[in-house]
């Protein structure tokens, strides 16, 4: 039981759990792992279908905010309810005017949810409502906040940057997952972003086992959801290449996602029906076992037409821990992690020609698949340990640096938020 004057830390998030956030289900468990007391928020219900195994070691408890399902009626319920328990609610209501109500509406719950349950900072991730409502519930309740921001929620053409600098110059800290990241803040906003630092998302590295992969079976391996910014696409294309040059093999995709019927669909059309298979989503224990069984995984990562783009993909992690070589490109920090013809092949981005011959390579050289995966695994125990990283995350939780006075006004108006 920790002491009562003991840090606890509330994460905030926009949905928990998610089955495709598997960084930050990895974060919450080396927390708690640590000693760590926690308590998530998450503004609204999950809707997923699936969701994985480690989930049940989670011990911390859950609150749902309701940010789905808020309506006139209860707004002003609620947020009068909360400024009677925190008077800090009305104190920074009127500033919220250009605010989206929804993001309103769960602060002031929040707040006075984060004094009753001792919260002592909170830290949220994605840059989007999810550190909106942490800024202000901690200006309702007097709690620093900070935030971890990916990409998505950095590179999309929609971001409100003047929104990000009022998340950045109020937050006690800010993380972000690549120096790439940090350059693009640095670049773009300047002082605001002074305390901004790069902190990887981290594996429990002992937990996965290496295996060499001078034995596997001709198989290739893609795991992600399936949006356009995986680049799966791209990777079915290659596989037409290959079939064609006459090479033996198999490629299986996991995840789900809107482009489903579209990849099957291609797939079809290119005669590859039983050369590549659409799995659909799997338990996490089982994409775990097809990746360290695969002869490369194949993360063609692409920018996609809106800025959306992936930052470092979690499974490119596991797979250059499990043993198995990985194929990805140069988009935002993977190149950090896949280093190329060092910790794995880097091509270029919509080169379906070029992801063939690195697959090709890869199937046709025992040797090479053997160095690059050592390198690999080496590679992610320096640089992306699970219990190291979130360490350097619970000192910026618990350090003395000061939250900066939190500025909150003018936001445009989400279409259909008024209350």
């Amino acid at each position: 039981m920790p002491a009562p004057d003991a840090p606890r830390i509330g994460y905030v998030l926009k949905m928990y759990p998610r089955f495709s956030e598997t960084f930050i289900l990895n974060e919450i468990l080396a927390h708690e792992a640590a000693g760590f007391d926690l308590h998530i928020y998450s503004l609204k219900l999950p809707i997923d279908g699936h969701f994985h195994e480690a989930l049940a070691r989670v011990k911390a408890p859950v609150t749902y905010l309701g940010q789905d399902g808020l309506r006139a009626v209860n707004f002003w319920d609620d947020v009068s309810k909360a400024g009677a328990k925190n008077p800090g609610v009305w104190r920074h209501l009127s500033a919220c005017a250009h605010i989206d109500a929804h993001e309103v509406h769960a602060a002031a719950k929040l707040g006075v949810l984060a004094r009753d349950h001792g919260i002592t900072h909170l830290h949220a991730h994605f840059a989007t409502s999810a550190a909106t409502v942490a800024m202000l519930a901690g200006a309702m309740a007097d709690v620093p906040y900070s935030f971890t921001a990916h990409a998505k929620d950095i590179y999309l053409e929609s971001v409100d940057h003047a929104h990000m600098r009022r998340l950045l110059r109020g937050a006690k800290g800010v993380v972000t997952v690549s120096d790439y990241n940090v350059a693009h803040f640095q670049g773009t906003y300047a002082d605001d972003a002074a305390s901004v630092q790069r902190i990887y998302n981290g594996l429990p590295v002992d937990t996965l086992p290496y295996a060499s992969p001078d034995k596997r079976e001709a198989r290739i391996v893609g795991v992600g959801r399936l949006v356009e910014k995986k680049g799966f696409a791209d990777l079915v294309h290659a596989c037409a290449a290959l079939r064609d040059r006459g090479t033996p093999f198999r490629c299986d995709i996991i995840g789900d996602g809107p482009l489903a019927s579209e990849l099957a669909r291609l797939i079809a059309s290119l005669r590859l029906e039983g050369i590549v298979r659409l799995l659909g989503p799997l338990p996490q224990g089982q994409v775990m076992h097809a990746v360290l069984h695969a002869a490369a995984l194949a993360a063609p990562c692409i920018v996609g037409a809106d800025g959306n783009r992936d930052g470092l993909p979690t499974v490119l992690l596991e797979a250059m821990a499990l043993g198995t070589p990985s194929i990805s490109t140069d988009v935002t920090g993977i190149t950090e992690a896949v280093i190329d013809d060092e910790t794995g092949i880097i091509v270029p981005q919509h080169a379906p020609s070029a992801l063939a011959d690195a697959m090709e390579r890869l199937l046709r050289d025992p040797a090479l698949r053997c160095r690059l995966a050592s390198r690999a695994r080496a590679h992610v125990e320096a640089h992306f340990d699970i219990a190291r990283n979130t360490s350097m995350l619970r000192t910026l939780f618990t350090g003395d640096a000061p939250s900066a006075p939190i500025d909150v006004p003018a936001r445009r108006h989400a279409a259909g938020a008024a209350p």
